[in-house]
């Protein structure tokens, strides 16, 4: 598994198939299913995790704002039955509004697939006209770009971190 970014009991993984560039993951390396499983230590670094990587995301995409989203539980729209938090990048440009949350239910966006293989960002300093494609339009990165956008994120955090 490729992670960029890991703490005692939590990491920050790259989406197969983003949303918005920039969509990360972040996850419990404990298998739980629901965030009230989280045991007080493993939630106080589980949120730690998701602010600094919500820091990080922000300014390496150059957000304006993040989504920030657990569908805890299967009434909620989890899927897969697997505590995980969905970071994603917000612009004023561009802004797709709250059909984010359509999204998000779709299962191919999903922690499953992200497990399977990461993908490689080739635009991420570049503001586009950026529009959510269909999923058929959309395709799975090779290993090879995902290791390349792992890569590029490990260290570019290691360089924020060192700038703050």
């Amino acid at each position: 598994m490729m992670i960029y970014k890991k703490s005692k009991y939590t990491y920050a993984l790259v989406n197969l198939r983003p949303i918005v560039p920039g969509h990360v993951l972040v996850v419990p390396l404990r298998v739980v299913t629901r965030f009230k499983e989280l045991t007080p230590e493993e939630s106080i670094d589980y949120i730690e995790t998701l602010q600094k990587v919500h820091k990080f995301i922000e300014y390496i995409y150059k957000a304006d704002s993040l989504n920030i989203a657990i569908q805890d539980g299967p009434e909620a729209g989890q899927s897969i039955p697997h505590l995980h938090t969905h970071l994603i990048p917000r612009h004023k440009v561009n802004n797709i509004g709250d059909k984010i949350y359509g999204l998000l239910q779709d299962e191919k966006y999903d922690i499953d697939d992200s497990l399977k293989e990461f993908y490689a960002r080739k635009l991420a300093y570049k503001e586009n006209d950026f529009v959510v494609k269909p999923d058929e339009s959309r395709f799975n990165r090779s290993q090879e770009d995902m290791e390349k956008e792992t890569k590029w994120l490990t260290e570019e955090l290691e360089k924020f971190y060192d700038e703050k």
